[in-house]
């Protein structure tokens, strides 16, 4: 016997209408399913470049969080990416030896390590940005501007509701890809 089905659940009102979304295990899935696959295929888009950088997605991860926040301390880091301090130090270490990133004592408190992309760690981040960019560009073209608004809405409340330490959708700051 199939379980029961949950009762609709109303959306709040959009444009002239009221729609009903009804909600089924069938609707889930697929929506579990279509975000394992689009996170692997957007993150497929730079698997080449990565391999021949002898990078992993990890690697890019660090950069691109540190893209958007120049300056985070390795604390913040660790939080924002939510990995083990091992696998954070590890590919750290890996981006400094690079010359990939550099790390200088905050000011303010000398046992605070602040990141930054080094002029070449800027270049190949956004070279690795632009890949995923221009896919993101056309399809958010294809979808138009009401479904890029809704997709942003899903995303923030996934993490939202992620309960994560310091995530936060609100809590995204905005781009900044300047350096000290």
């Amino acid at each position: 016997m199939a379980p029961p089905r949950p009762p609709p659940i109303r959306t709040a009102p959009m444009g002239a209408g009221v729609e009903l979304l009804f909600l089924r295990d069938e609707d889930m899935r697929q929506a579990q399913d279509l975000l394992m696959l689009a996170c692997r295929a957007f993150n497929a888009l730079i698997d080449e470049e990565l391999q021949a950088l002898g990078l992993g997605h990890a690697h890019y991860r660090i950069m691109q969080a540190i893209a958007l926040q120049p300056g985070l301390a390795v604390g913040g880091l660790l939080g924002l990416l939510g990995i083990t301090k091992q696998s954070l130090n590890r590919a750290l270490g890996e981006l400094l030896a690079l010359g990939l990133l550099r790390q200088q004592t905050a000011p303010q408190d000398r046992r605070r390590r602040q990141l930054y992309l080094t002029t070449r760690g800027m270049e190949i981040e956004n070279r690795l940005f632009s890949l995923q960019r221009d896919v993101l560009l056309r399809v958010y073209r294809n979808a138009g501007g009401k479904a890029v608004d809704g997709f942003r809405r899903v995303m923030r409340g996934l993490i939202d509701e992620s309960d994560g330490p310091g995530l936060s959708a609100g809590a995204l700051p905005p781009p900044d890809r300047s350096t000290p």
